[in-house]
């Protein structure tokens, strides 16, 4: 059996999560099975599971963005969640952040195809881009690294009082407590855990929501902010 004929029924809930949208959201299932597989972008074993597991998983994230706000989706990989919210959300202007020649290829042509016009491919690490890349509303991260270590890569992208959203799974509460010291060096003045997805998941898909307050990254990160800033300024002058 081919791994495009693996691809499973689309849930009815799909219809109604991606709207208008709903035939881009299954050719980009499409081709998740299809070139996401063949150039190691998602496991065969997760092609069964593509919609519940990741589209829709991954869209009811919008239910926590504020419209009309940027956001920097840290680590895209294949487009999750970044992708899913780019098309149930066309008030927003995303980035997605990659480092992965192959991975940031994929984007592209997704995002070409798709006509996805609000959404940027960058090819970088956060740590890279800090600095060259204006401060976003939102940052958004799925299965990146434990929240400790994903929040000094994505906490310091944010404006102040932004926010990063970041889906995690059924230890999310531990590995919040276990972060907070860290959390809180980085600026952190809120966080919460959050259940999205009523009667489109089951299990309800859990985000991790920290929010900042006026420094972004904490003392930390402000020197090394303000650097980029000015390199910036330089080579814009130059240029």
């Amino acid at each position: 059996m081919t791994e495009a004929a693996e691809l499973p029924p689309v849930p009815e809930q799909a219809r109604d999560v991606f709207g208008d949208r709903y035939a881009d959201a299954v050719r980009y299932a499409e081709l998740l099975a299809e070139a996401g597989v063949k150039r190691g972008l998602i496991g065969p074993r997760e092609v069964p599971r593509l919609w519940e597991r990741h589209l829709l998983n991954c869209a009811v994230l919008s239910e926590v963005v504020p419209e009309g706000v940027t956001v920097c989706d840290v680590g895209s990989g294949a487009g999750l969640p970044g992708i899913p919210l780019a098309l149930v959300r066309d008030d927003l202007k995303i980035t997605l952040l990659e480092p992965l020649l192959r991975r940031t290829n994929f984007l592209t042509e997704v995002v070409e195809l798709l006509g996805l016009d609000h959404v940027t491919v960058v090819r970088g690490r956060a740590e890279e881009v800090m600095g060259k890349m204006p401060p976003v509303h939102v940052v958004t991260a799925r299965a990146v690294a434990p929240l400790d270590r994903l929040a000094t890569w994505g906490i310091p992208l944010l404006r102040p009082y932004g926010e990063m959203l970041a889906l995690k799974g059924d230890t999310a509460e531990e590995e919040l407590k276990a972060a907070a010291t860290a959390l809180s060096k980085l600026g952190a003045e809120k966080t919460s855990v959050l259940h999205v997805g009523e009667g489109v998941v089951d299990p309800l898909s859990t985000v991790v929501r920290v929010e900042v307050g006026e420094s972004p990254g904490g003392v930390r990160f402000a020197a090394k902010r303000a650097k980029a800033a000015r390199t910036g300024r330089m080579r814009r002058r130059r240029g």
